[in-house]
This record gives structure tokens, sequence and C-alpha cells, in this order.
């Protein structure tokens, strides 16, 4: 499979927080998921011709790894308009964390994809929500993330095909965090864990999820073969998970 890993900088243009969290770039840390010998891996980003993302690129690419942040509005048209080419004729698309405002994704959507956020560094635990869905498969019912910006409702996005994971937030707020859709002939996951200054694409369930989801893009994915569902059971409290109750028992 011919992966495509498109960050809006260069390992080269990365400095300070976000060099200290992936000291060999970004997309370097994703590419190193794909490292089976089944995988031709690219990395690629928006200071290349043709933004990085040209023709004959986007021709051999099965499934396009997409990471964007502060520089959406320099990316031409043209070029979000090529990737929406692409997509709906058949190529895999995933979009990670703050490309929810990219002109890709919003081309695909047609909608805003505007949220709520707040940086503020604290924990986010991720629920699996759809645990049948192949890009669930080994994905525990939940996981946390020491560190992450905390997206929250409303999400402008046309309602999902299918939600995979929920996150939330010790403030209490809540997103969905992993969805999918189809666009043409294309499959589309967006994840939102991926804040520049966390290194949350070493995390072992991160990593299982892109893997799965590029196979679920590219059209390789297999059936779920074990979850974790089980009969109703009790559940103790997360220990990240702190409130007071209002009452008294």
């Amino acid at each position: 499979m011919n992966i495509t890993i498109w960050n809006e900088r260069s390992c080269q243009e990365q400095k300070g927080k976000q060099k200290k969290a992936y000291p060999d770039g970004m997309q370097n840390a994703i590419a190193e998921i794909f490292s089976e010998a089944d995988f031709n891996v690219t990395v690629s980003s928006q200071n290349l011709e043709d933004d990085g993302l040209s023709e004959e690129l986007l021709k051999k690419t099965d499934v396009l790894i997409y990471w964007a942040h502060t520089l959406h509005n320099k990316l031409s048209d043209e070029t979000a308009e090529r990737v929406f080419k692409f997509v709906s004729g058949g190529m895999g698309a995933v979009f990670l964390h703050s490309s929810h405002v990219s002109k890709p994704f919003k081309r695909i959507m047609g909608t805003s994809g505007s949220l709520k956020w707040r940086e503020d560094g604290r924990h986010e635990r991720i629920y699996t929500v759809s645990p049948y869905h192949p890009i669930a498969n080994g994905v525990p019912e939940s996981f946390l993330l020491k560190k992450e910006e905390m997206y929250c409702e409303y999400f402008d996005i046309p309602t999902p095909e299918e939600i995979i994971f929920l996150g939330w937030y010790p403030g209490g707020e809540l997103f969905r965090s992993g969805f999918t859709y189809h666009c043409g002939e294309g499959r589309v996951f967006y994840f939102q864990p991926g804040h520049e200054t966390f290194p949350i694409y070493y995390d072992e369930n991160i990593k299982k999820i892109l893997y799965n989801a590029v196979h679920w893009a590219g059209k390789q994915d297999s059936p779920v073969k074990e979850s974790f569902v089980k009969e109703s059971c009790p559940m103790a409290m997360p220990k990240d998970i702190n409130i007071s109750l209002p009452f008294k028992r």
C-alpha cells in the first residue's frame, strides 16, 4: 500500500516544543507506524511544489494522512480541490487533529469544521464506542492520554456514518474524536488526538488506531476477531475522574 504522510511544516521547520515532542519530526514518527515491508511511505510538506500534494504524487497514493494547524489559508484552493478529486475518486484519507479546519477537509465535509478548544495540556480519556468497526480492532474499551488539547462540541460536521471514538476531558467536555465517512469512492476517517507539542503519536493505542485506519481507508481492512464487549457488569470509577457530587448519599 502506498501511503503519503503530509504535514504543513517540513521536519526541519518544526521547532521549539514541537521539536522536543518529535525530535525527528512528527511525520517521521507517524511513518514509523508503517515501517513494515508492505507499506511504501512518502513524507511530504507544504513548502514543496504544488503544496507537496501534486497530481503525480496523489495518483500513486492509496491513503493520504493529513496534519495541519496554522497554515491552512496558505494552501491553495487548487490543491484542496485536487485532494477532493482524488478522495472522491477512491483515494483514502485520514485527517488528524486540527486539520478539521483545513481546506481539503472542509471541501469534503461541506461545512465549516468549527469547534470549541482549550490548550491546557490536561488529560483526555478516549472511549471506544463502536468496538466492532475494523478501526477499533485491538483497541481497549478506553484509554488515557496524559496531555492533550481539549476539543469540545459543537463540532460543525455532517452526521458521521459511524462514530468509533468519543473523547472525555476533566472539565466534563465531550467530543466525537474518531468517525468515518465515504466521499464518492473514497473512505475518510477523522481522528482528533495529535496536538503538536505532545508526543501523542508514540502512544501504542494511537499507533494501533492509525494502523487500522490506514487499512480501512485503503480498503484492506478485515473483520474484528476479538472484542472487549461482555455482558453488563459493574464499573469502578476511573482514577483520572475526580468529581464532587452535589449531594450526600
